[in-house]
């Protein structure tokens, strides 16, 4: 018994340490791809616009599609269950509200958030890892080039202005999938509901979204690069390298979204 609990210590320590040790990781991840892009062109290592631009489109505009679609779904979806549990109390006019609050506070940018890391997160590991696989990685320090500034600070750059973007557009979608199911319901037209949910929403509740998403798009990105980073075992490692990063990138978003619910709704 004895030694069984001393093992179970033991790799209970393990665990923590491995855990700290990738806290840290991905600290000096985020700091050295703020440097880079702040002032890497002091040092000959800027972070090229061209590279920015093409992660903007891999992460924001190629999500469009699938981002329309799952937020319309979403906004329908709330509608349904908003009217159909508010109208055992008899109060179908606070639908309205409900939805926009929902949905810009919590649904737009956690399910965006959920896709991206899906997307984006996966295929940041998936490409860095086969990177690091076949040494590619080495042969661009070996250059002179930096792995951070040449890999990660673009991305992260690109998924911090692309992911709250996508998260308005979210909003605005589900909203409009909301009006178009909750109108006749309601008895009003589509363009009266559009238009009260503008008139009930505040600044607050918006940023409260954009907040959660820049929280988010940091996450999805260190998550997915220092997975890739860290891949060993050939092919068969980079494919878990996706897996642990999808993850891990879903579990961190949810935990933070709670720790963010609990702490702006107060």
């Amino acid at each position: 018994m004895s030694i069984g609990l001393s093992q179970s210590v033991a790799a209970l320590g393990r665990a923590t340490l491995q855990s700290l040790a990738g806290f840290g990781y991905c600290g000096m991840l985020l700091i050295e791809s703020l440097w880079f892009g702040l002032t890497g062109w002091r040092s000959g290592q800027p972070v090229r616009i061209t590279a920015i631009v093409a992660e903007m489109r891999r992460i924001g505009v190629d999500a469009l599609p699938i981002v329309c679609l799952l937020a319309f779904t979403i906004g329908i979806m709330l509608g349904i269950q908003f009217i159909a549990a508010l109208s055992e109390f008899g109060a179908q006019s606070q639908v309205v509200i409900a939805v926009a609050k929902s949905v810009t506070r919590e649904f737009g940018a956690l399910i965006t958030a959920i896709l991206v890391a899906g997307r984006s997160g996966s295929a940041l590991a998936a490409r860095i890892g086969s990177m690091q696989v076949s040494q590619e990685v080495d042969a661009l320090a070996v250059m002179g080039i930096e792995p951070v500034r040449y890999l990660v600070a673009p991305a992260l750059i690109a998924m911090l202005i692309m992911l709250p973007l996508l998260t308005v557009f979210a909003d605005a979608v589900a909203i409009i999938g909301a009006a178009l199911y909750s109108a006749p319901a309601l008895n009003v037209t589509t363009q009266a509901y559009i238009l009260q949910t503008i008139s009930l929403l505040s600044p607050g509740d918006l940023w409260q979204g954009i907040g959660k998403s820049v929280v988010f798009a940091v996450l999805i990105t260190l998550i997915g690069c220092s997975t890739g980073f860290n891949v060993s075992g050939g092919a068969e490692g980079v494919g878990r390298a996706t897996t642990r990063a999808v993850v891990l990138s879903i579990c961190y978003i949810i935990v933070a979204d709670m720790i963010f619910s609990f702490f702006l709704n107060r």
